[in-house]
């Protein structure tokens, strides 16, 4: 079943990368924004149907979020599989860094979480197959078209693959609010998956025992926690930064 990437930053990220999933183009009709002509004469030279329709049509095909007079039906995600995940990061000449989200419930994160794993670089982003959000049109527009980009692996047992993680040689750190050790102390150099919990539970039980160690970061105001896509922003830019400092 065709899913839809919606708004022209994403479908052009979409129609630039290498998927070659676009099976059709919808363009509301009287668009003159300069994007949208990028869009039709992308589609036009990679030979992609193109289908000029109501703003009423786009809005029924997708009513939650904002279609900016343009949607692309794509064939469904593929998603990565961890073995080849592994595969290519152990011959790869840098260390591994890939994230686990446990539990991330809202689209919207997920999506930045997806956007900042690209800008840094990361090798996969490691989803549950169930008590959480899968790739939909609101996380594809999120990730700002960074999802046509970075592996996504979907798994049935996060707490399996934390030790799947290990005995490939991968460190694994959960944050938590409650960690002793601060993040900044932690070695983020070595080979390295970072683990974050759902907006409200935090990381379950399971998973959390299961990784090598815990930190946190630092809170100072009123609130106690952060959002998790800016959690994962502060750890993957602090994983590059002592990388970089080798």
């Amino acid at each position: 079943m065709p899913e839809y990437i919606v708004g022209r930053n994403p479908v052009i990220e979409r129609l630039q990368s290498e998927s070659q999933d676009v099976e059709k183009i919808c363009i509301a009709e009287g668009s003159t924004h300069s994007r949208i002509h990028q869009i039709i004469t992308m589609a036009e030279r990679a030979g992609i149907p193109l289908k000029h329709c109501t703003r009423r049509e786009l809005d029924r095909l997708e009513p939650s979020v904002p279609h900016q007079g343009v949607i692309a039906f794509v064939k469904a995600l593929q998603y990565s599989d961890l073995s080849s995940i592994l595969a290519k990061v152990r011959h790869s000449k840098r260390d591994a860094l890939l994230i686990m989200l446990d539990g991330v419930q809202d689209p919207r994160n997920l999506g930045a979480i997806l956007r900042t794993a690209d800008a840094a670089n990361a090798d996969a982003v490691i989803i549950p197959k169930n008590r959480a959000v899968g790739i939909t049109a609101a996380v594809h527009k999120a990730s700002a078209g960074a999802s046509a980009y970075i592996p996504i692996v979907k798994v049935t047992n996060l707490a399996r693959t934390v030790d799947t993680l290990k005995k490939a040689g991968i460190w694994v750190a959960g944050a938590t609010g409650d960690a002793s050790l601060l993040y900044t102390d932690a070695d983020f150099s070595v080979p390295l998956c970072l683990v974050l919990g759902s907006e409200g539970e935090g990381i379950r039980r399971l998973v959390k025992q299961q990784c090598d160690y815990l930190v946190h970061l630092p809170m100072f105001g009123k609130i106690e926690s952060l959002n998790v896509s800016v959690a994962a922003g502060v750890l993957l830019y602090e994983a590059l930064r002592q990388r970089e400092a080798k």
